[in-house]
């Protein structure tokens, strides 16, 4: 009789589980399944073509390669900063430069500094909720936290809509944008793991409305102020926590260890040396709203690459195409003579859902007429950039994937210059040095002589599952 009861109770959870896994297939499946198509009507608001006309005041900029730099320049900006910070980041977390710069910002908020920190409402679930280190921060008077659709098993059909964006804005005058998230992966020269990735330094000591900061600064208020945004733990009380105050202590003590390293320059105020003028920057962006999104971004920067009289070059993690971005690939191949994408081999690629989609599809990437290269340096390469003839740049959030054309917010700079086009060819051949070219016929090309990653017993495990049993699912990926 007793046994019959325990089987009973566990097909009643068993039951349970596979309800609940329903409910949030079936929810998830029926608000981002469809992918949207761009109305004309959209098309009619868009113009990447603007990057080509006159700018009304001088913007300067400079590429941020290596990942100690991302941190000590973020830091400069922070500690230089007189009125307000805004920082919207992916992810947060609580680790070395985490810390280093939760103290940079607690010390602007202590001299009065405005700062509004935005976060991805998941990554905040996961890395921040019950965290002394972000209370501390979220606790203080002078520093907003929000988090962008904070993530509920309640509502599976809003769960999908992510914040990818990744920035920081100094004074309504000088800026970081890029790919990297706040955390070691991608911020310090710290032990363990790292991404490569990329960011560009944006400064404008007059900005006009069409300048590319404030096109930031409206987007964020806009994002900012939206009913999917809401406050993160925002009571002055937490601070009283006993844990609130050691966490408190501990950023500032690794902020002032990090300071005294890098004083000369933290403390540097001429920008001008570090950059070189250009043309005009321009922002590109997806929809902000939480659902299926409207491939507007994905759309610009087509046409961008279409226009190309010369080259297309695009450096990616992961590629993960439907039908419609095959299409624009395909486009491109047929009007550029050169037309190359880099981005992760299936051994090198730490996303394994990124690796079983490409080593099930590289065929047909091909296919388009793009020439692949896949990148073997031993840490994953996380950089998202495009290179279009001698003079035009983008460089962002966004990767080559079905995620980031349909799903997520997301952000790109288009910057017409020379000399930042020089800078990013410079760092993406350096990458590029370290792939082999995939041929037609599957074989490789290796001119720079490239040993392969050894795809490990563990990883190829992991990437035929998630090819063979979750590659229904490749649109959230």
């Amino acid at each position: 009789m007793r046994k019959h009861r325990v089987l009973r109770v566990i097909g009643c959870v068993v039951g349970a589980i596979v309800i609940i896994l329903l409910y949030e297939m079936i929810g998830i499946f029926a608000a981002y399944k469809k992918q949207p198509e761009l109305s004309e009507e959209t098309k009619q608001s868009l113009h990447p073509e603007d990057i080509y006309t006159d700018a009304t005041v001088e913007e300067r900029a400079c590429i941020i390669e290596e990942n100690g730099d991302a941190l000590l320049q973020r830091v400069r900006l922070i500690e230089q900063a007189k009125e307000e910070i805004i920082l919207s980041t992916f992810a947060f977390h609580d680790d070395d430069s985490g810390q280093i710069m939760m103290g940079a910002l607690l010390r602007a908020a202590e001299r009065n500094v405005h700062i509004r920190i935005l976060v991805d409402g998941f990554e905040s679930w996961t890395a921040m909720e019950g965290n002394a280190y972000f209370y501390a921060m979220s606790s203080h008077p002078n520093i907003e936290i929000k988090v962008y659709n904070r993530a509920t098993p309640l509502k599976p059909w809003e769960m999908m809509g992510r914040m990818h964006d990744k920035y920081l804005i100094a004074d309504g005058k000088t800026y970081i944008l890029g790919g990297r998230n706040t955390y070691n992966y991608f911020l310090g020269e710290f032990p363990g793991h790292k991404n490569y990735d990329r960011d560009v330094l944006v400064v404008c000591e007059n900005p006009q409305a069409d300048s590319s900061v404030n096109q930031l600064l409206a987007y964020f208020e806009t994002i900012w102020s939206q009913k999917d945004c809401k406050y993160f733990h925002d009571k002055e009380k937490l601070a009283d926590r006993k844990s609130v105050k050691q966490a408190k202590k501990d950023v500032q003590t690794a902020f002032a260890t990090y300071y005294e390293a890098q004083k000369d320059t933290i403390t540097d105020t001429d920008f001008e040396k570090d950059t070189v003028a250009t043309d005009k920057i321009m922002l590109i962006s997806n929809p902000i709203h939480t659902g299926a999104k409207e491939p507007t971004a994905w759309y610009e920067m087509g046409v961008l690459m279409k226009q190309a009289k010369k080259r297309v070059k695009i450096h990616t993690p992961y590629i993960i195409c439907n039908d419609m971005m095959y299409d624009t690939w395909s486009d491109v191949a047929e009007n550029v003579p050169e037309f190359t994408v880099m981005t992760n081999s299936v051994a090198n690629n730490g996303n394994p859902f990124g690796s079983a989609d490409y080593q099930k599809n590289r065929d047909k990437i091909s296919s388009t007429g793009v020439t692949i290269w896949e990148y073997e340096g031993g840490y994953s390469y996380h950089g998202k950039s495009i290179l279009i003839d001698d003079d035009i740049s983008i460089i962002g959030s966004f990767n080559m994937d079905m995620r980031s054309v349909y799903l997520d917010t997301e952000l790109m700079l288009v910057i017409r210059s020379k000399e930042i086009n020089t800078q990013l060819e410079s760092a993406m051949m350096k990458y590029e040095q370290g792939a082999r070219q995939v041929l037609a016929d599957g074989q490789y090309a290796n001119p720079y002589h490239v040993e392969p990653i050894a795809l490990t017993p563990k990883r190829r495990r992991r990437v035929f599952v998630v090819r063979y049993l979750l590659g229904w699912l490749r649109f959230l990926f």
